[in-house]
């Protein structure tokens, strides 16, 4: 009885020991296990970090490379009134000429697609779609009504709202040629070597 006793102790001595080894080593599996996770997780964090860095870094690049080219004179040219043009080619058939005098931009035209012009205080200017400055003082008529202009042509202009006028350039059978419309913003345009400004203001004039 005693030897059976003694060995019954001994086998449940042995289970509990066992029992145990296997607990600690589950733990520590589990303690390794996390701790590869959460490693796993903050690399990841770090590599999404640096790839967001990165691509901001090359936008930011792009950004002032394109600000920079957008931002290059094509050309200086002195106007009718002694103030200066400086124009800058944005795009294709887009330009963009700024009025300066004394180190000042009094006024921006800009042309994407189409002609532009400005009356500037009885200054009238034609910027076009391909980044030419024609400038001239003077010559301009109030409307609405119809008026002769330079090199022949004749000009119908109408009121159609609160600085919105309309322009229609009339050919010597009276057909209409051309129109120009001028809302809130002035109008420009070049026709067969004239050049024409109507004004938000309705006011027109026209230059060879």
């Amino acid at each position: 009885m005693t030897t059976r006793r003694a060995r019954r102790s001994v086998r449940s001595a042995t289970l509990v020991a066992v029992a145990a080894a296997a607990v600690l080593s589950m733990t520590a599996c589990q303690s390794a296990g996390g701790d590869a996770a959460s490693g796993q997780g903050k690399a990841g964090s770090v590599s999404t970090a640096r790839l967001a860095d990165t691509s901001g870094d090359r936008s930011t690049a792009e950004v002032q490379i394109a600000s920079s080219k957008a931002a290059s004179p094509v050309r200086k040219q002195t106007l009718a009134d002694g103030s200066t043009a400086v124009i800058r080619k944005i795009g294709t058939q887009h330009y963009r000429a700024e009025i300066v005098s004394n180190g000042d931009v009094l006024a921006t035209l800009e042309a994407n697609g189409k002609d532009a012009g400005l009356d500037a205080n009885d200054m009238f200017v034609v910027l076009t779609l391909d980044g030419q400055v024609h400038s001239w003082l003077g010559g301009g008529h109030s409307g609405p009504g119809t008026f002769e202009l330079a090199g022949g042509w004749k000009a119908k202009v109408t009121q159609l709202g609160d600085l919105h006028y309309r322009a229609e350039i009339l050919g010597l059978d009276g057909s209409v040629m051309g129109t120009l419309e001028a809302d809130e913003q002035d109008a420009g345009l070049v026709a067969n070597g004239i050049y024409i400004v109507l004004s938000a203001g309705g006011v027109i004039s026209a230059h060879e």
